[in-house]
């Protein structure tokens, strides 16, 4: 996907993109390749490759979320910052919180902040099991992309959900794992809202988007100490 198709794609969504989005875009572009080099944050580096998988993608959230209005938000193993970053670039009004258990992608995330000169977002060195304890009833929508299954992800992080907020996976193909998940969600007080399916454009890869709403607090009192697995989709 080079520019001016990333520039369409993204209009299709229903999003308005200006120059000075794009500027912003490019530079993070750039920052994660020279920080990538020295640190483990993605395999996909073409910046072609870059734009699709990893910049149109994480925008594809729009499709579950109304990121236009004020809301808290908070993207767990954010990693190299999909999809907090973009959304943040192109939806200034979100108030974002990154989370990751890894130090050094903390800092290269921070310095990305501060490069991109964003407010109301910054990134914080924790483990989400132990973030949600501290932070508990306190966002609008969390959410996770390619991280861990939905049972790990959903247990760690439900705790700091407000009640009547959404929890909102970015996946792949998911059937088998959805299934298996179905019957346990209802325990941590979540129910399945609305279901996206769809392919990214030109290589045409699946992608599904999970909505799940917290009707009610978990029955756990706190969230198990679980390891987490994060990877770029193929």
């Amino acid at each position: 996907m080079n520019k001016e198709e990333f520039i369409e794609e993204v209009k299709k969504l229903g999003i308005d993109v200006t120059e000075e989005k794009l500027a912003l875009l490019d530079r993070f572009y750039h920052l994660l390749i020279e920080w990538n080099e020295k640190i483990n944050l993605t395999a996909i580096t073409e910046e072609k490759d870059v734009y699709l998988k990893h910049f149109y993608d994480s925008l594809t959230l729009y499709k579950c979320i109304d990121l236009t209005k004020d809301i808290s938000l908070c993207d767990v193993g954010s990693g190299a910052g999909f999809p907090g970053i973009v959304l943040k670039i192109f939806f200034p009004n979100l108030k974002i919180k990154l989370i990751d258990s890894l130090e050094k992608r903390i800092k290269y995330l921070n310095e990305v902040i501060k490069e991109l000169n964003l407010t109301n977002i910054s990134a914080e060195h924790y483990r989400m099991e132990d973030y949600s304890k501290l932070h508990e009833e306190e966002y609008d929508f969390i959410t996770a992309r390619a991280v861990a299954n939905l049972g790990v992800i959903s247990e760690i992080s439900v705790k700091a959900l407000k009640t009547g907020g959404h929890l909102v996976f970015m996946k792949g193909k998911c059937d088998e794992e959805l299934n298996k998940f179905s019957s346990k969600s209802s325990n941590l007080g979540l129910v399945l809202v609305n279901k996206e399916e769809f392919l990214l454009p030109f290589e045409e890869s699946s992608r599904t988007l999970l909505d799940y709403q917290k009707l009610s607090k978990t029955k756990e009192k706190y969230p198990r100490r679980i390891e987490i697995i994060r990877k770029d989709y193929s």
